[in-house]
Parts: C-alpha cells; sequence; structure tokens
C-alpha cells in the first residue's frame, strides 16, 4: 500500500478551448478524508475534477503526494492512484456486470484491498445480477457498478461527480452507507455532489464553488451556520 498522500490543487486555471472555466482553484483532499465539493450546475465543479484528470486543459498546480499531474494522459493519473467516477456513470453496457467489474482491475496490483466478494458483499444486488448485461440495468444498479469497478483498481482517492443523481431515496442512503465505507478503509473522497444533506452528513469539510473560483472553505458546522453561502452559491 502506498504511503497516504494528498491531493493539492493550487492556483488552478482551465479552458474549454478559449473559454476561460476555473478561476484560481487552489483546494486540497487529505489522505483517508471526505471532502465535498458543492455548488450550483456551471459552477466548474465537474470540470476541476476533470482537470484533475487530464480531460480539460490547464495551468497552475495539481499534485498527488509528490507527483505533479497536470497535463498528464487520464491513464497515468489512474495508475498514480486516483479513481473517478463520471456523473454519466460510463459503463459497458454489452458486457456483464461481473465483466465491467474485471476490467476494472489493476494490473500488476499486489494486494489490492478490493476484490469481487467486496463488491458483491456490499451491492448484494450486483451478486445477484453478475452475469447480466450492464445495460440492462436500472439506474441505480449501474451507479453501483460504476462505483465498484472504480474501486477494483485499488485507488487511495475517488473522485466521484454526482454519484446520487436521480436516484432513489433508499438507494441514496445506501450510496452514502459505501462512501462511509470508503473512508474506513482509508480511501479519501472527493465527492462533487448537489445534494446538500448527504454531502454534509458524510464529509470533513466542504469547498463551495461559483463562476469557476473557490467561494467557502470551511466544515460541514461552518456551512450549516453561513446562510448568506448557501443563499448566494447553493440554494435554487
Amino acid at each position: 500500500m502506498n504511503a497516504p498522500r494528498n491531493l493539492k490543487l493550487e492556483n488552478v486555471h482551465a479552458f474549454y478551448g478559449k473559454s476561460h472555466v476555473l478561476h484560481g482553484v487552489t483546494m486540497e483532499v487529505k489522505a483517508g478524508e471526505i471532502v465535498a465539493l458543492l455548488g450550483r450546475n456551471g459552477s466548474g465543479r465537474s470540470t476541476t475534477v476533470k482537470t484533475v484528470m487530464g480531460q480539460v486543459d490547464g495551468h497552475g498546480s495539481i499534485k498527488f503526494g509528490d507527483r505533479d499531474l497536470l497535463g498528464e494522459k487520464g491513464y497515468r493519473v489512474a495508475h498514480a492512484g486516483i479513481g473517478y467516477v463520471p456523473e454519466n456513470r460510463d459503463i459497458f453496457p454489452k458486457l456483464t456486470v461481473h465483466q465491467n467489474l474485471m476490467l476494472g482491475q489493476k494490473s500488476g496490483a499486489k494486494n489490492p484491498r478490493w476484490g469481487f466478494d467486496d463488491m458483491y458483499q456490499m451491492f448484494p444486488r450486483l451478486k445477484e445480477r453478475q452475469h447480466t448485461e450492464a445495460g440492462v440495468l436500472s439506474g441505480g444498479e449501474q451507479q453501483m457498478l460504476t462505483l465498484c469497478r472504480t474501486l477494483m483498481g485499488d485507488p487511495d482517492l475517488i473522485m466521484i461527480d454526482e454519484p446520487t443523481e436521480g436516484l432513489a431515496p433508499k438507494i441514496v442512503e445506501l450510496v452514502a452507507e459505501y462512501l462511509k465505507e470508503l473512508k474506513r478503509r482509508g480511501i479519501a473522497v472527493l465527492l462533487v455532489e448537489q445534494k446538500l444533506a448527504i454531502a454534509l452528513e458524510i464529509s470533513e469539510r466542504c469547498y463551495v464553488m461559483g463562476h469557476g473560483r473557490i467561494v467557502f472553505e470551511g466544515t460541514p458546522a461552518d456551512l450549516r451556520g453561513n446562510a448568506y453561502i448557501r443563499k448566494e452559491w447553493l440554494e435554487v
């Protein structure tokens, strides 16, 4: 297992073509903690994690431990120990549940923290449907599968974009328990989420974004007590 590493972004700017989307983002996710990245649609949250994954051009500094990630290809970022669960779930629809999980395995990993038994124990529904094509799963089941496939890569940190979008309340509770289990196993989580309740329940620190900038940093208690930030940058 790798030594504990923090993810640090310092003065990160990002662009879609000529459009300047991130304006000097500075934030940190420490080893083993859950951090929520909050904000309205279009605030820059998804762009931030995509920039970390090398999917969006940017400049500044992005480091995971001592390794500089800015400008790296996505597969190199993944090999460095960062998992990414995109908002669109991105499963392989014609492959079975089990085959999707197999594709997530990190080649050459010694003593990985996660295996098929772990995935099926956390989400018994996936075990029941392990030989089913992923494309016919429900939205909640596809979300479970995407989360588990990312874990099979044995990351030290997972960035998860809107994991509860469109899910039934019971499945949302299941996802929250899943994220808590990651923390118990020493995996850091950067949670991009619109649902304030779940984000404040499970995170230790939170950032709020607006117009491509960090406009708030603090604990969930700090954010609950800051009516101005909630009204100005979060509430619809």
